[in-house]
């Protein structure tokens, strides 16, 4: 066992459920799929590191460690999952924490899945930083963020309107009041829009290897990019 766990917030692939914002400009059959394609990638990446892989998945009824095993079978052995829990993301995001170190992790940094192109280079800036900081932070353009690590559970979710503007923005403030440290790492996007998945196909498409199975579909898209 490792002493960090890398946790990733997830949801399992269902037609008209995933990614719905996307969903309206590309259809909901070939968000599913690229969504899956995001999965596949982040899998791939991070399974097999000196961090453990954890996914944190909704809905809570679906056999979710089953499916990321059809993700990458390879690294079948080095993934494990558990259902998010709480009314809302704030809450979840609190949840995962204390779910972490509740199992001796004296680290956790965990990533939405919404930004296929995050690196290793940039988890293991997060893990490095965790050393000196409480609060590590990856934000993401839109204002929110992408990445967030702590050695602790502390409570940085409450009273925070998420997937708004203002969310890194208050999350620091919310570190602040505690007396907390925080380490803001590199600045990525989530891919939300249409607008937000051409910037990704430009960029896979410049270095497919930084998400091959994203790449790979992507290019089967070219009408819409």
């Amino acid at each position: 066992m490792s002493d960090t766990a890398l946790v990733v917030m997830a949801r399992y692939p269902e037609l008209g459920k995933t990614k719905t914002r996307l969903a309206r400009t590309i259809g909901n059959e070939h968000t599913l799929h690229l969504y899956t394609a995001f999965l596949s990638d982040l899998a791939h990446r991070f399974a097999g590191h000196s961090y453990d892989l954890h996914w944190a998945y909704t809905p809570t009824e679906v056999d979710y460690q089953a499916f990321i095993t059809t993700l990458a079978p390879q690294h079948a052995q080095r993934m494990w999952s558990f259902p998010q829990q709480g009314p809302d993301l704030g809450v979840r995001l609190h949840h995962a924490f204390h779910w972490t170190r509740d199992r001796g992790y004296k680290k956790t940094v965990l990533i939405g899945s919404d930004s296929p192109q995050v690196s290793v280079a940039i988890i293991d800036r997060a893990r490095a930083a965790l050393e000196e900081a409480d609060v590590v932070l990856g934000p993401a353009e839109d204002g929110g963020y992408y990445l967030i690590a702590m050695s602790h559970p502390y409570d940085v979710f409450s009273d925070i309107p998420m997937s708004t503007p203002v969310v890194a923005q208050m999350t620091i403030a919310a570190a602040k009041r505690q007396g907390l440290h925080t380490h803001i790492i590199d600045t990525l996007f989530d891919v939300d829009e249409l607008a937000d998945l051409q910037r990704l196909a430009q960029q896979l498409q410049a270095e497919p290897a930084r998400a091959p199975v994203t790449a790979a579909y992507l290019a089967t898209l070219r009408k819409f990019l």
